[in-house]
């Protein structure tokens, strides 16, 4: 069976990463209830408005059903207020993420909207040069548990990192024209669809 990657359709830039995936040939599908996360070997949390994003997660009814998705397998990724929604603990008091990879997050770190930028990062695991990152009211890691492996950095601060089959990034690949970071996501999804990772 091909392998399946949602992306969480409840607010924010899913419709890019939809399309970035099926360009890879994926199977992917925008997730709106619980019940569909049984369905997929992976899921993104996309780019957004972080607090939107996390009250409609509760709302929806997420918030105990992406721990117990994990816990079967499921590969998650969070991409800017994704990787806000995934943290075990922000720097604000507010929202309060899912605790699905050991690390900290500042949010906005880099400034306003205005203060958005684009930049050649060097990406651990990915092949073919630089990554060319948008980063747009990114957060940072401020930091990080034993199991995790920071993957890029920017300023001496990590703005991607994974931990098995959880992963993070504080830019947008889905904006970028470059599939590679989707394609890397995929493979952790397809491994853990095999029960490899």
């Amino acid at each position: 069976m091909p392998t399946t990657i949602g992306v969480l359709a409840l607010q924010g830039d899913f419709r890019e990463h939809v399309a970035v995936l099926r360009s890879l040939g994926v199977d992917a599908r925008e997730i709106r209830l619980p019940g569909q996360l049984d369905e997929l070997d992976g899921i993104i949390i996309p780019g957004g408005e972080s607090t939107t994003i996390v009250q409609l997660i509760d709302a929806y009814g997420f918030r105990s059903a992406f721990p117990a998705a994990v816990r079967r397998g499921l590969a998650v990724w969070g991409t800017c207020a994704g990787m806000i929604a995934i943290a075990h603990e922000l720097t604000d008091p507010y929202p309060k993420p899912l605790d699905l990879i050991d690390i900290k997050v500042s949010r906005n770190w880099f400034g306003r909207q205005v203060d958005s930028f684009e930049i050649d990062l060097e990406l651990r695991g990915i092949q073919g040069g630089p990554f060319h990152a948008v980063f747009i009211r990114a957060p940072i890691v401020a930091s990080a548990g034993p199991g995790v492996e920071t993957l890029a950095s920017l300023d001496d601060v990590a703005v991607a990192v994974r931990s098995g089959k959880i992963m993070a990034t504080a830019f947008h690949p889905e904006l970028t024209g470059d599939s590679r970071v989707h394609r890397m996501f995929a493979e952790i999804a397809e491994s853990e669809h095999k029960g490899e990772a």
